[in-house]
């Protein structure tokens, strides 16, 4: 079973934003109509998929962002003048 925790750890994975742009195309086909109704779920379902696959990478982004921030804000030196 395919784990959409960590986008990168798998090269089959598409890029956030081929997921992203894919997905809008999805949304475009779906909104226009003219698919049976399988044909409609097919494409609801990839969607949904894209959908996950587009938020793990903007947690996976965000997380990345904390630790980073984190880590500067535990090095950073004391402000003299806010101590005082």
């Amino acid at each position: 079973m395919h784990d959409v925790s960590d986008p990168s750890a798998d090269n089959e994975t598409p890029s956030y934003e081929h997921a992203r742009d894919e997905l809008a195309t999805i949304v475009v086909a779906l909104e226009g109509g003219g698919q049976t109704l399988e044909q409609a779920l097919v494409l609801w379902e990839r969607g949904e998929m894209l959908a996950a696959i587009c938020q793990s990478w903007l947690d996976n982004a965000r997380e990345r962002l904390e630790i980073v921030r984190a880590s500067q804000t535990e090095g950073a030196p004391s402000d003299p003048i806010r101590d005082s």
